[in-house]
């Protein structure tokens, strides 16, 4: 494979962290970068953010090979991996930062976005209306070093071991056959 066969996408699906570690397990996933994206004040931090008043997303920038995973398949499993019904929530994270998004880097992106939006809204996966924000990525702006790998890093904090392990779990029951291989 080589680097210009890789393709980005980013999603804001809640807490970042919550979104970073589920996906990390996903075969093609190459590169995972937590940040903020959506909003209006530049170079944000973690603290403007969470304040509710940058416009801006918790969001995962997704680096992945197309050829081991589909960016239709990618969204798939993102629109399963959270709550796509609730506008600026997830659980107990309540605010703009918060809310349900991709953000596309061309048309093709784009196209493959709504289509996969209206898949997941006509087969009736969630009883209530998607309230998925879908818009082009204007800018990334990364997070803070300390919150790449988070869980990983943090099992023992307790936010994160009520949140995330549940949803490890759903994308290991779910989508067992998507996952990399660590038996070798």
């Amino acid at each position: 494979m080589t680097e210009n066969a890789l393709e980005t996408l980013v999603l804001g699906g809640g807490c970042f962290w919550c979104l970073e570690a589920p996906l990390k397990e996903l075969r093609g996933v190459e590169g995972l970068e937590p940040g903020y994206a959506g909003g209006h004040t530049a170079n944000p931090t973690y603290e403007q953010v969470c304040s509710g008043r940058t416009g801006h997303a918790e969001v995962v920038r997704v680096t992945f090979d197309p050829a081991e995973l589909s960016c239709a398949d990618l969204l798939r499993i993102f629109f399963v991996m959270h709550d796509p019904t609730t506008l600026n929530r997830q659980g107990n994270d309540v605010g703009t930062q918060y809310r349900s998004a991709i953000f596309w880097q061309g048309p093709e992106q784009e196209m493959t976005a709504y289509a996969i939006r209206n898949e997941i809204a006509e087969a009736k996966v969630w009883p209530d209306p998607l309230v998925t924000e879908i818009a082009p990525l204007t800018h990334f702006w990364p997070a803070e070093d300390y919150h790449r790998d988070y869980f990983a890093r943090n099992p023992g904090n307790p936010y994160c071991s009520a949140v995330i392990p549940p949803k490890i779990a759903k994308m290991r029951r779910l989508f067992r056959d998507r996952l990399v291989d660590t038996a070798g």
